[in-house]
């Protein structure tokens, strides 16, 4: 089984909202017994928390459930649990490669490298602006997400 966990900072907004959108994905692509998925924060902030009320309702308009994750922080042990480390842009990428076990930092990417259309390399943080940022952080999870999958199936499946 491949292993996906998507990273931002507080895991409420971002990485959970990726987390369902790329499961989502997987499912309906047969593919959910073969790719595992999960989130988290590089901070405590959120720890035990639902995903942002804002971030589910733009999930929610799409068809992807954000509901039943819990906002957890990163470790270094899933540096060895995970095939794939995404984070959603360069502060929490540089937080992840300080976190990294020696040898393992090749598991860790950039999200949006996924998405070579993409105007940016940061899936920007939704949590401080208007409802319009939580659909544009979609936008660019689902390019992204179907990138990911497209590189998987090329490498692994």
């Amino acid at each position: 089984m491949i292993k996906v966990l998507f990273v931002c900072l507080g895991n409420i907004c971002r990485s959970p909202t990726a987390e369902g959108v790329f499961r989502t994905l997987i499912e309906r692509e047969g593919l959910g017994d073969m790719i595992g998925v999960d989130s988290a924060g590089t901070g405590a902030y959120h720890v035990g928390e639902p995903p942002d009320r804002r971030s589910q309702a733009a999930a929610r308009k799409r068809g992807v459930d954000l509901s039943g994750q819990r906002a957890r922080q990163a470790i270094a042990e899933d540096f060895t649990r995970f095939d794939y480390i995404l984070a959603m842009d360069r502060d929490n990428h540089g937080n992840l490669r300080a976190l990294s076990p020696d040898g393992e930092e090749h598991r860790l990417h950039l999200f949006l490298d996924f998405a070579p259309g993409a105007e940016t390399r940061d899936v920007p943080d939704p949590y401080y602006g208007g409802a319009g940022g939580f659909d544009h952080v979609l936008d660019l999870i689902e390019e992204a997400s179907r990138g990911l999958l497209a590189h998987i199936r090329k490498h692994h499946l």
